[in-house]
């Protein structure tokens, strides 16, 4: 409002000067405008940049075990997501959670409606990366990496990917800019992914859906620039988050590449608790015949593994886990997801009409298999 009414007096002013005085053509002033020199990289040709990419992007599927309802029931989880074809021999990068505890894992090419079976080469989940192998097709075409450092807000970029699985063999294709770079997030849904904090990241205004993780952002000479993750979602009673999305920069990514080419999964160890649990639900409870009305109910443990050591067993009703009030096994994979390999933790729980309090040290969580499909 300040800013408005200063504007207007300053007009005001200016026709009264102008009423009272006569114009000289020697008060004009001659303006030359130049052509547009902005050292922005703008996306000229679309298609051309599209051409060059989506015969290097394929469509994933990751089935496994449900995490919500425990390996042991025979409840079986799906996920889709995108990859980057990145040697003519068939491997490919995607995000580790696409992929996090798949059984069997399938790759559809651009174009194509055969499913290829794929395995799993190595992964790290400390920076939400993968790398696969798929079987069956040869002389692939592979994606060019670029170079994330040069980047500068306000470039224009493609994200490529399987957005909501509306089709395996078409991607969708959003544009947009770089809106920042150095992002640093806590990411997580509501499945057995849990959250997990990265950073370091780009943030971008292409569109990114669900479906889109692991696949390429690229830049307008189509290089890859970095690898689509995430995107912002609203929180109850905030207005709708719009066009806020991340990726993992390229350079990152190079720079895990020959750990993930060796096979099984690198960067920092994960805690591993060692149970198979599902929601306490009125269904639940009268099946079980539980006291609790809320928590995380054990229906399957690990040989060997930490609770099973400290006498966890199935039928179990684990409510508080190193501090941390659980209701629902999803809020349980999150707790554990936070904790360290080694760290002793106390666990509470109802056996029965009987609450327990247990101290156990948490283990590592094992390596995926490479080789896993």
């Amino acid at each position: 409002m300040l800013i408005a009414a200063l504007v207007g007096a300053a007009a005001g002013i200016g026709v009264g000067a102008g009423v009272a005085a006569s114009i000289h053509a020697h008060d004009t002033t001659t303006i030359k405008f130049s052509p547009n020199t902005s050292v922005f990289r703008r996306m000229n040709n679309v298609q051309a940049v599209l051409a060059r990419v989506l015969p290097s992007v394929v469509a994933i599927q990751a089935f496994g075990p449900s995490c919500t309802s425990g390996s042991l029931s025979g409840a079986t989880q799906f996920e889709k997501g995108t990859g980057m074809i990145l040697t003519r021999s068939g491997a490919i990068l995607t995000n580790d959670h696409v992929i996090a505890n798949a059984t069997q894992i399938r790759v559809t090419l651009y174009g194509q409606k055969t499913a290829y079976p794929a395995t799993l080469v190595g992964t790290d989940p400390t920076y939400d990366v993968a790398l696969l192998q798929v079987h069956g097709p040869t002389t692939l075409r592979a994606v060019s990496l670029g170079d994330s450092s040069p980047i500068r807000v306000g470039d224009d970029v493609l994200a490529i990917g399987n957005a909501l699985a509306l089709s395996q063999s078409t991607p969708s294709v959003t544009e947009g800019i770089i809106s920042a770079e150095g992002r640093s997030i806590k990411a997580g849904g509501d499945d057995c992914a849990g959250t997990e904090s990265l950073n370091g990241l780009l943030q971008t205004q292409a569109a990114i859906n669900s479906g889109n993780s692991g696949g390429p952002l690229v830049n307008s000479a189509g290089q890859v620039i970095g690898m689509n993750t995430a995107a912002a979602t609203s929180t109850a009673g905030n207005a709708p988050t719009q066009n806020v999305g991340f990726a993992i920069p390229i350079g990152t990514i190079k720079s895990l590449l020959s750990g993930l080419t060796k096979g099984g999964e690198t960067g920092a160890p994960k805690a591993f608790l060692g149970v198979e649990v599902v929601s306490v639900t009125p269904a639940e409870r009268a099946s079980w015949g539980l006291t609790a009305t809320s928590g995380a109910l054990v229906v399957g443990v690990f040989p060997g593994a930490p609770a099973t050591l400290a006498g966890i067993g199935v039928g179990d009703v684990i409510i508080s886990f190193a501090g941390h009030a659980i209701t629902t096994d999803v809020s349980l994979t999150v707790a554990v997801r936070t904790a360290h390999p080694g760290e002793r933790v106390t666990v509470e729980l109802y056996r029965r009409r009987t609450l327990m309090t247990i101290s156990l040290v948490l283990g590592a969580k094992p390596a995926p298999e490479a080789g896993t499909s």
